[in-house]
């Protein structure tokens, strides 16, 4: 009975127990009430306001209906004016199968730890689509705002229906954008369109931006941290532009992503130092934007402009069989009607011996008789009854001539006459020197092998590398007119080396033909073959053909995918061919003294391995100024020695040699120097490339590839300009065959040259500049300017070597002996 006070008490006391304790359950009542009864007082567009707190959060729920076919999206907007990085305002999106979540003000990370903060953030809810077996589905989203604030946290919040999600096909559409409210967009493929080009605009550059294409899954990656995650994406300034194909997206249709960057150095902008730690950046960084998506070309349609660029390089093919065709009959004919005298092994006849002719007494002043040009060949008369030795004699070496005593006193006097002719450039044993030059060809070839089995594997990595990623900033394609092909982004870039390729092989055609007609006339002991015309070397017109070749195997494998780690792909052979150039065009007149095959591919090996130095350092003011110095004075010593004929030696005694050749050629000649036009050429081709040095060091030009190349295709412009105006001087004549070439080149690299400097994309540049570049395709709505110039460039130098090939034919009836040297 003691205990009976006790709990009465008890009993008393546990009401009042039960009532205190239900006030700190606030959320109690709301997780036993229905979720769609909030519903009720949460409207769409309509702006809510609230304070949230460690002990207070806020619940919001919308509902909707979606029908079949159609696809609605949802907008979450909310706003705080707190700055309290500490405390921020959560907010968490839940769905039906999906939860999305964000912190107000939302932090960005820049670039050397900067952080920048938005007060203002909006998202797009990821969409849910009705089908046709559901019916129309009730869409359910709860918006839960909290914070963990002790003294609370503004808010405004507000939710809206999106009415222009899905993106129509040519139909332009209008949206703003910032770091902090990204877009993004459905887009659905047409039944009858298999492939689409997403194009992008904006009249301002910066903000920098993001675009990206992502496939049908949620979470739609669309803030700056995450939207490389997945899908393809560029970066843009002021344009953008995407291909894609209906086969890579298994539901027919994707998203498209609209991200704005906190920081611009990705598009190539400047640092913005902000003036305080926490600064926010609402008005900032906000960015116009037009997307349009339009249908690309389909399969079928791609191999007509093919096609058709195919039948125009084998018109060249067409235009060659008929030339061969048409000689054929006129050789017969003046076979029959015993008017031909004697093939030249070029095409041409000839009626009478360069001897006979008639010429002037004197015109052959100091030319070294032909009787006495070879110990390999044997003359006895003018009439042709001489014997001659087969090239298959492999027993005489150069070095059986060069290296008797008498014969390099011989070249001491020979090649310092201040008149000098051809037959004095072309003692030494004809078939020795055409085995020299054959080295050329072998040389290239073996080059050719080992250095395109590592770039095409490296370039097809880099392919590679870009499907997988989806960076489509590693390449550097004219993205408005690049057309996929399997795994190839730009196949129409890559097919239009195609002409380098057809050509360079119709030129190696060419030349065998030439080379065997020669060989036959020689094997007939010829007298014109042997006594008359430019001696026929055939071995560096072989390594200009095969250097063709692979300049567009190169251009192409450039083109796979083009960057500022490959681009010395595309260039290193036209260094080579532009250097071939101008030694086959000195070694017309200089066959004895011509570079070896060797010593050219090792200067071409340096001339590249400076090119290279010149992209990494190009920005160093010291490696312009080595540079500058090293291009004076190779200058100065390769003139030496085309004006000493090769006789002038390097060595330490080079300066005192130096010294009294000046002081004979100038201060006792008054300055006239023996050969005035070696003089006039060396002295303009060195104020020339003293010029070029200058300019380089002044303006230190990005594109140091293209620089160096300037100066190869400067001097062999100036040389080639120089030799046919000596030979125009010397009386000798232009055949309509040159004739045409040179016009041809003429007009072709003209042509070429306007479409280069169209530049639809530059690496100098960074790739969201770069497609600020980009154009449309302007041929057959598959080819753009790079790729005419491709084709334009191809023909050009196609036409400059039968320039070289035919300059001189005009001297096929004319002795050695009568052909001056220059």
């Amino acid at each position: 009975m003691r205990d009976c006070p006790r709990l009465a008490l008890l009993c008393a006391l546990l009401p009042w127990l039960l009532h205190a304790a239900t006030p700190r359950r606030p959320a109690q009542p709301l997780r036993s009430r229905d979720p769609r009864d909030l519903a009720r007082g949460s409207d769409f567009d309509r702006v809510y306001s609230g304070v949230v707190s460690l002990t207070k959060e806020n619940t919001y729920s919308f509902n909707y209906t979606s029908q079949p076919g159609q696809v609605n999206a949802v907008r979450v907007y909310v706003n705080s004016s707190s700055e309290n990085l500490d405390y921020p305002v959560l907010v968490m999106v839940r769905q039906q199968k999906r939860v999305l979540s964000w912190q107000v003000p939302l932090l960005f990370q820049g670039l050397y730890q900067r952080s920048y903060n938005y007060q203002e953030v909006s998202r797009t809810l990821c969409p849910s689509e009705a089908t046709n077996e559901t019916g129309p589905l009730e869409q359910l989203v709860i918006v839960d705002v909290t914070s963990m604030a002790p003294l609370g946290a503004q808010y405004k919040l507000l939710v809206t229906k999106i009415t222009h999600f899905q993106l129509r096909t040519n139909v332009a559409f209008h949206f703003t954008a910032s770091p902090s409210q990204p877009q993004y967009f459905l887009y659905k493929f047409p039944d009858d369109v298999d492939s689409v080009i997403i194009k992008v605009r904006s009249e301002m550059a910066y903000p920098c931006s993001v675009v990206s294409v992502q496939n049908i899954m949620c979470p739609v990656h669309d803030l700056d941290h995450n939207v490389e995650f997945n899908g393809v994406y560029q970066s843009m300034t002021k344009k953008a532009a995407i291909t894609l194909q209906k086969k890579d997206f298994p539901s027919e249709q994707f998203f498209v992503v609209f991200v704005i960057k906190p920081e611009d150095y990705t598009c190539g902008g400047s640092f913005f130092i902000q003036e305080k730690e926490n600064q926010t950046w609402n008005l900032h960084r906000t960015k116009n934007l037009k997307v349009i998506i339009v249908p690309s070309t389909k399969g079928s349609v791609d191999m007509k402009p093919i096609l058709i660029s195919l039948v125009i390089f084998l018109f060249f093919y067409f235009g060659f069989v008929l030339l061969i065709l048409v000689h054929c009959i006129r050789f017969k004919r003046k076979s029959i009607d015993g008017s031909f005298g004697s093939s030249d092994g070029s095409g041409n006849t000839a009626v009478s011996h360069p001897i006979a002719a008639g010429t002037p007494e004197g015109s052959n002043y100091g030319a070294i008789e032909e009787s006495s040009s070879s110990p390999g060949r044997q003359m006895s008369s003018s009439n042709g009854g001489q014997t001659f030795q087969s090239d298959t004699d492999s027993s005489v070496e150069e070095s059986d001539f060069d290296t008797l005593p008498d014969i390099e006193s011989d070249k001491n006097i020979i090649r310092t006459k201040v008149f000098l002719f051809l037959s004095d450039l072309s003692r030494k044993d004809q078939r020795i020197i055409s085995k020299k030059y054959k080295i050329y060809f072998w040389n290239i070839v073996t080059i050719s092998v080992f250095y395109a089995l590592p770039v095409i594997q490296l370039v097809i990595t880099y392919q590679k590398v870009a499907n997988v990623t989806g960076n489509q900033d590693i390449c550097y394609y004219n993205f408005l007119c690049a057309h996929p092909l399997g795994t190839l982004s730009a196949f129409n870039n890559i097919f239009s080396n195609l002409g380098y390729m057809l050509l360079g092989f119709l030129f190696l055609l060419i030349v065998l033909r030439r080379d065997i007609l020669h060989h036959r006339a020689l094997e007939a002991k010829d007298s014109f073959a042997m006594e008359c015309g430019i001696p026929k070397h055939f071995g560096v017109f072989y390594a200009m053909g095969i250097a063709l070749i692979m300049q567009g195997v190169f251009s192409a494998c450039y083109h796979v995918c083009p960057n500022y780690y490959n681009f010395q792909f595309d260039t290193s052979f036209m260094y080579i061919i532009a250097g071939l150039c101008m030694l086959k065009l000195y070694q017309t007149r200089h066959p004895d003294i011509n570079a070896s095959a060797y010593a050219a591919y090792a200067s071409f090996a340096v001339v590249i391995a400076l090119t290279v130095l010149g992209a990494v350092s190009g920005e160093n003011v010291w490696f312009w100024v080595i540079f500058s110095a090293i291009h004076i004075l190779a200058s100065l010593a390769l003139s030496t020695q085309i004006y000493y004929m090769g006789r002038f030696k390097i060595d330490l005694g080079l300066f005192r040699r130096a010294l009294m050749v000046f002081y004979m050629n100038f201060a006792q000649q008054c300055g006239r120097p023996l050969y005035k036009d070696r003089m006039v050429l060396l002295i303009v081709g060195n104020l020339f490339n003293g010029c070029f040095a200058l300019c380089g060091l002044i303006l230190r030009p990005r594109d140091f590839a293209s620089y160096m190349l300037g100066i190869f295709i400067c001097n062999l412009l100036l040389y080639l300009t120089f030799y046919i105006s000596m030979k125009l001087c010397s009386s000798e004549k232009l055949l309509p065959t040159p004739c045409l070439c040179i016009m041809a080149t003429v007009v072709m690299w003209t042509a070429s040259l306007y479409f280069f400097f169209q530049n639809p994309s530059s690496w100098e540049d960074t790739p969201a500049e770069s497609r600020e570049r980009n154009r449309e395709c302007i041929l057959l709505d598959f080819f753009d300017d790079h790729d005419i110039w491709h084709f334009l460039s191809a023909t050009a130098l196609f036409f400059s070597f039968l320039v070289l090939l035919t300059l001189d034919d005009d001297l096929d009836v004319v002795h050695r002996g009568q052909i001056p040297v220059f």
